[in-house]
């Protein structure tokens, strides 16, 4: 297989989700979202699937020093690490739990978000059940999530630009086609959807899409899994390594109300 210069070895997942928080889309499409929340002072609100933590800060300026923002998160280490970054917050908790059966009462939330997290749970629909169960009458869910299938990646083979599309989709994220199914999933779920607002990314710099979008490493396991020919896989990283680059995605962000 073609040698490029992306990445090939898959990050520690905490490293990667620092890394795309860090980003231009990353901080763009969270203040988005914060604002969507429209947090009170005083108010409970929780971050499912907070991962190490990374938005527990800004929720705790937001509900300011009476109010409560609990993180839940079922991989240990990520909330170990939530844990210690947020140690001087008395105002956020961090829970080890499954978002499908949440360790929370009844009506325990004022607000509550998700950020790329359903796109990879077993049954969103649950999820969606338990996340209305724990927000209050009158309460806003706020959920960021990508749609796989508008991943569009410019090369002058269109129909191996479509193959690895189709294998992202298909066989690499559980739940690709998320971003389009929530406000169907959320109003099955008994929230009113009142808005949803899509972002679309365009990246034009093949390295910094390569960090979010791990294109020599998805690329690989498409290879392994006999999806895409040695041959085409030269053709297709050399593209993308060398020539003019373009690669865009939508990503919605949807408002739902209990």
């Amino acid at each position: 297989m073609t040698s490029t210069e992306f990445e090939t070895a898959t990050p520690d997942p905490i490293v990667y989700l620092d890394r795309v928080a860090a980003t231009d889309l990353g901080r763009s499409y969270k203040a988005r979202m914060l604002d969507e929340l429209d947090i009170r002072p005083g108010q409970t609100v929780l971050d499912l699937g907070c991962g190490p933590g990374t938005d527990l800060t800004s929720l705790a300026r937001a509900v300011a020093g009476t109010g409560t923002v609990i993180g839940v998160d079922h991989d240990p280490a990520a909330v170990e690490t939530a844990r210690a970054r947020t140690a001087d917050r008395h105002t956020v908790t961090v829970r080890l739990g499954d978002i499908h059966d949440l360790p929370l009462p009844d009506r325990t939330a004022d607000r509550a978000r998700t950020d790329r997290v359903l796109q990879h749970v077993a049954d969103p629909a649950r999820a969606l059940r338990e996340l209305h169960r724990v927000l209050r009458p009158g309460g806003r869910l706020v959920m960021g999530e990508p749609d796989w299938d508008t991943l569009a990646i410019d090369h002058p083979d269109s129909e191996l630009s479509r193959a690895y599309t189709r294998y992202v989709t298909d066989k690499v994220v559980r739940n690709a086609r998320i971003g389009r199914e929530l406000p169907r999933l959320a109003a099955a779920a008994g929230f009113t959807v009142p808005s949803v607002v899509p972002i679309t990314p365009v990246f034009r710099d093949a390295q910094e899409a390569d960090k979010i979008l791990g294109l020599e490493r998805t690329t690989r396991r498409a290879v392994a899994a006999g999806h895409l020919t040695e041959e085409a896989t030269r053709r297709w990283l050399e593209h993308l390594s060398t020539g003019p680059f373009l690669a865009a995605v939508t990503f919605y962000i949807v408002i739902a109300e209990s």
